[in-house]
């Protein structure tokens, strides 16, 4: 049997280590703890880096309406027509005549001014027949359009009044599709970001039958104003050069010449880079109406 003595000195050993044992958990512990420590650290900065950098190769965007966007990358490729039809379409017939005269009303829109001052076209007594000649001097070519006042005699006044007071000239295109559904270019912004106009509206001048094709000029605008349930047409145009597969609920206005359509399908051909929607941008090649006449 053991004595006191020895049962002490046992009882001390397993004390000690104890202690030892003790002393290098804690130790583990705290290397574990540093490691977590480094890779929590590691992982946090790898999440900084990600976020900082997703998306960086994005374009800025600034569109309006369903059109547009204004930048993109220099090394993106452009989107063009895979096909242009050549035959122009038949200008629509309205199936009743409008009076010789009619009354136009262009009210202001307080919320958004003139992307350049002019003064809002007159609105009694407007002629609803014959047709006018416009030339447009785009990128050094001339596209000659034949206003209809038959078809939409409050069109063809306001476009006439800006043509007039200078409104057009040095302005850009600034949209073009290429989509075998909607081949348009798009113009009459002198801002050049799709979102301005001359500081008035005026409503539509559509009929069921419009359908729209090559060689037709019609207004873009952007669906009716949802305290007015009027138009929102304003100074922006757009030429059908293709296929153009939209409601009836945009004003067509004219036509281009057939000799004229060559130099929009110039334009056409060298593609439009895309910013959000495929087929849908800013022309690749710079677009600009140097004057518009009209006679």
């Amino acid at each position: 049997m053991p004595s006191n003595e020895q049962r002490r000195e046992a009882a001390k050993r397993k004390l000690e280590r104890q202690l030892v044992n003790r002393a290098e958990r804690a130790r583990k512990r705290r290397i574990v703890g540093v490691i977590g420590t480094v890779v929590g650290v590691v992982a946090v900065v790898g999440v900084i880096y990600w976020l900082a950098n997703i998306g960086g190769d994005d374009s800025t965007t600034d569109t309006a309406s369903s059109n547009t966007v204004e930048t993109s990358a220099p090394d993106t490729p452009p989107d063009t027509p895979t096909s242009i039809p050549t035959e122009l379409a038949a200008v629509p017939k309205r199936t009743a005549a409008l009076p010789a005269k009619v009354s136009c009303e262009y009210p202001a829109e307080a919320d958004k001014p003139a992307a350049k001052q002019v003064k809002a076209p007159e609105t009694k007594d407007i002629s609803s027949q014959g047709t006018a000649t416009a030339t447009l001097a785009i990128n050094g070519g001339e596209v000659k359009a034949t206003l209809d006042r038959a078809l939409a005699p409050c069109t063809v006044n306001s476009f006439t009044s800006l043509a007039k007071q200078g409104y057009f000239n040095d302005t850009p295109c600034h949209r073009l599709t290429t989509t075998d559904g909607l081949q348009v270019l798009q113009c009459g912004d002198p801002s050049g970001t799709g979102s301005g106009g001359p500081g008035y509206s005026f409503d539509d001048e559509v009929f069921p039958e419009i359908k729209y094709g090559r060689g037709l000029l019609a207004m873009a605008n952007a669906g009716k104003n949802p305290d007015t349930n009027k138009g929102t047409n304003g100074s922006q145009f757009f030429i059908v050069y293709g296929t153009a597969e939209l409601p009836p609920n945009y004003t067509v206005f004219g036509s281009i010449d057939a000799e004229s359509m060559k130099k929009i399908d110039e334009i056409a051909k060298a593609g439009t880079v895309s910013q959000g929607n495929p087929g849908d941008g800013k022309p690749k090649n710079e677009v600009k109406i140097s004057t518009v006449t009209v006679a």
